[in-house]
């Protein structure tokens, strides 16, 4: 059955990255149907007030979206989010020999975090201190009274969204057990300063987690996982966080590997899945033709896969790999002198 796949090539530099890497995936001449939208200031130009519409609506007419970058130009990430209920925000992170690491030995390293995508601070609950005067709250540390003067932010852990998140985890850690990983599951929060909200989701994680016997089990205060994501990236395997730290973890992780210009997502529910670089609009490079598109074709390839495409995700995957391996064809951030169109070019060749 022919797939029908939204193209949304997003903001600023993003379309530098998403329009070439499409010309690549389309050469591989799968069953699918293509529906590209303009860019966001074209969608803007074209549509007017009417744009996030026409977005929501593209996302709607198909079974999946491929998603470059939004800097609020396009209208398209809230709908993706919670709109389509993609709960499961899957990072992977993985060495691709030739790709640049500050780590003298980064080869091995692959591991995928899976990062809560609906809740925490991402609920954006904010406002005046002074809206909570009245309420007698009190600084848990000094004891003292919340001043009135100020900004507060609120947290937001639900048993359910944990509990799901968790055993997204646990079931791709046996997953990649069966493929010869070790099958083992790794969570963190900052439980010890929030035990009400990151205590609440470790012990809610342990309980899900004793449910798979066959799946090892550790947990670790967040700055200290933040060490160990440096010091011992080989031993991870599956690692489940919540919004937050999931967010910021994962830029931290990507760096070992090349960077965020290699960093790929998919965000997964129960009945839709959207693909999307990690990496956001870049502005600073916008029409210079040198962000590195191996984010998103990377994220095409974990698209392919969950079209059951199979094949073309893994002719993808390794044609990138033999570019980095070659190293003649590589971006800045790399270390190289190639365009955006250069590299998707050499892909293409791969192919």
């Amino acid at each position: 059955m022919t797939k029908r796949v939204c193209v949304i090539p997003g903001d600023d530099a993003s379309p530098e990255a998403v329009l070439p890497a499409l010309a690549v995936v389309k050469g591989l001449e799968l069953d699918i149907d293509w529906l590209v939208l303009p860019t966001g200031e074209e969608g803007q130009a074209q549509h007017g007030e009417d744009w996030a519409q026409v977005c929501r609506d593209a996302i709607d007419s198909c079974d999946t979206t491929w998603f470059g970058s939004a800097s609020g130009k396009t209208p398209a990430i809230a709908h993706l989010r919670w709109g389509k209920g993609t709960y499961a925000n899957i990072r992977p992170v993985k060495y691709m020999p030739g790709a640049k690491s500050p780590l003298s030995h980064p080869e091995g390293i692959d591991f995928v975090i899976v990062r809560e995508n609906m809740e925490d601070m991402y609920s954006g609950i904010e406002g005046d201190l002074e809206a909570l005067q009245g309420l007698g709250l009190v600084n848990r540390q000094t004891k003292q009274s919340i001043p009135a003067s100020g900004k507060f932010a609120i947290k937001v852990i639900t048993e359910a969204n944990t509990r799901r998140i968790v055993e997204y985890g646990c079931e791709l850690a046996m997953r990649r057990k069966a493929a010869g990983y070790p099958g083992r599951l790794t969570v963190s929060s900052k439980y010890n300063v929030l035990p009400g909200t990151d205590g609440y989701f470790r012990s809610l994680a342990q309980e899900v987690a004793a449910g798979y016997p066959d799946i090892e089990y550790e947990n670790f205060i967040a700055d200290d996982f933040a060490r160990r994501i440096v010091a011992e990236p080989h031993r991870l395997d599956v690692v489940v966080l919540p919004n937050l730290y999931g967010d910021i973890f994962s830029d931290e992780a990507s760096a070992l590997v090349g960077g965020l210009g290699v960093a790929a997502s998919g965000c997964y529910g129960d009945d839709y899945a959207y693909f999307e670089s990690v990496h956001g609009t870049a502005p600073d490079i916008a029409g210079q033709h040198v962000i590195n598109p191996t984010a998103t074709m990377l994220s095409a390839a974990m698209m392919l896969r969950h079209l059951e495409f199979e094949e073309g995700a893994a002719a993808l995957e390794k044609a990138i790999e033999d570019v980095y391996r070659e190293g003649k064809a590589l971006t800045p951030d790399q270390g190289g002198s190639a365009h955006s169109e250069d590299f998707c070019d050499a892909v293409r060749g791969k192919l």
